[in-house]
Parts: structure tokens; sequence; C-alpha cells
């Protein structure tokens, strides 16, 4: 009986290649999408030039990224990606980028608020964060950094209105209070950072030609009764800060087990929620004998 003859393996199938929208499908959303950018850069007094300036070395520096070899990287190649005339196109090339550097209040402060919200030596068994003594609290804050000292860090703290001392000498966070808007440095860099990686998970999905790979959904109603947009806000908030707080834990008891040797790859990982609401144009009132819609 002859041997039976092995079966060619099935060829392996390339993962099908990201294919964006059609430039001009991408107007309309990107008009609505740069709005509420805009009004904030024209409160800020960024004039049109300043940040015409800006996105046209954004758009050479991302296109000479996407580049897959040195060819593509030519200024002639760049020019016809870009539409950035090559005399402009060196002088952008020749300009230094600036770092991109995490202000110390978020790297020091977040860290040891997110120790006191997640950790169970810091919370009651409802995660409530608990009252600390003194020892307790220079204990948190040398866990997370000896460069500053855990009075300095509790006087800025106490100046911000972040924690309380009490009359029995006990610090008292306050969640609510602990916001990067305390901080404008902090504040700007989330809304960089948050804002960022929201669009690269959103442009990924519409780009991608199978499942979309990262998680972005919205819950969303209109001509909401103000008192009835008022709970689902509250519900809404109360929700998302519970979620938030749960996965911090989480993510402290992940690192308890143990962080990647050097050397080896990582991931980082950001999960956000946003809720956002506002008034309606009002609806003109039916006529009699008309159907409301």
């Amino acid at each position: 009986m002859p041997a039976p003859i092995p079966a060619e393996p099935l060829p392996t199938a390339k993962p099908p290649i990201p294919a964006p929208p059609p430039a001009d499908a991408l107007l309309r959303p990107l008009r609505r999408l740069l709005r509420p950018l805009v009004r904030l850069l024209i409160r800020a007094g960024l004039t049109f030039p300043v940040v015409a300036d800006l996105l046209r070395g954004l758009y050479v520096e991302v296109a000479a990224g996407l580049a897959e070899d040195a060819r593509a990287r030519t200024d002639s190649r760049l020019s016809l990606l870009t539409g950035v005339h090559r005399k402009e196109l060196r002088r952008l090339r020749e300009a230094p980028i600036p770092p991109e550097e995490v202000p110390s209040v978020v790297t020091v402060g977040s860290q040891i608020a997110g120790r006191w919200l997640g950790l169970p030596a810091y919370t009651d068994e409802a995660g409530h964060p608990l009252p600390l003594t003194r020892a307790a609290f220079d204990a948190l804050v040398a866990s997370v950094t000896t460069d500053l000292r855990p009075r300095t860090v509790l006087d800025n703290w106490v100046e911000a209105g972040l924690v309380t001392v009490g009359e029995d000498e006990r610090v008292r966070l306050h969640r609510s209070a602990f916001l990067p808007n305390r901080h404008v440095e902090g504040q700007l860099f989330y809304f960089a950072r948050n804002l960022h990686d929201h669009l690269a998970a959103a442009a990924a999905n519409v780009s991608a030609a199978g499942d979309p790979p990262f998680l972005d959904r919205s819950l969303h109603y209109d001509r909401l009764r103000p008192e009835a947009a008022a709970r689902l806000e509250a519900a809404g908030r109360e929700g998302a800060s519970r979620l938030l707080l749960d996965l911090n834990r989480m993510a402290l008891s992940l690192l308890e087990e143990g962080e990647a040797e050097p050397g080896t790859p990582t991931r980082r990982v950001n999960l956000g929620i946003y809720l956002y609401l506002e008034d309606e144009p009002l609806r003109p009132a039916a006529t009699p004998g008309e159907a409301t819609p």
C-alpha cells in the first residue's frame, strides 16, 4: 500500500492591509471633529498662521515616519504626499522637534493618589481611601518617590485642596478634588494624551479591514428633559468613577506580581471615559392639529 502523500500546507493568509476611508469622505466629520479644538485655540489667542505652520510641520514629520524606506523620504516624495513645497520641506525638516516630557505633577502626584485609591492597605472594604496618619502618609509618598520630602507633598496638596489634615492629625484625600485641572500643566498633558489615544483608536478602527481592533463605544440620547439628563449624567459619573477605581486596583495588583524585565517588550494601556452634554436648539411648538414629531 503506497504511503499517503502528505497534504501541502495551506498558504497563510496575509493580514488585511488597513485602508483609510476616501479623502473626500473625511472632510465632513473632520469639520465637526475640529470645531471644539478651533474654539479653544481662538479663545487661547492662537491665530491661524501659528497653527497652520504647526500643522504644516506635523504633516511633514508624520509623512516621513510613514515612509517605508529612505527612497520614500525624499523631498520630492514628501512634497507629493503632503502638498508642502520643497523649499518649506527643508526648513521644516531641519527644525528641532520639541521633546515630549511628562510633567512631575503627573508622574508623582497621580501615582501617589493612585496607590492611595487602589492598594488595600490604604482603602476600606468599600474601596474608599482611608484617613492616614502622618507616618502612613510619609510611607505612601516614599513608596513612590524619594526625591520629594513627604512634608513638601503634604503642604502642596493641602494648599491645592487635594487633602485636609483633621484635628486628629490624620490626612484625608478628597477624591473629587484630585483632578488634573488643579494644575494647568497636568491638565494639558492629559488633554493631549487622552485625545491622542482616543483619536488613534478611532482612526485605527475606521481604517481596519476586519473587526475594529480597539474599544470605542458610547451611549447617546437626545431630546431628554433637563432633569432626566441630569440624572443620567450623575449616574454616568458614578458608574465611570467606580469602573476606573476597580481597574486601578486591578492594575496595582498586577504590578505587585512583578514588573517586566529590562529589555523585554512592554505595552501601555489607556482606558478613558468621557461624558458630555449640552443644550439643544429649541424645537418649535406644534400648531393645533399638527402632529408632534
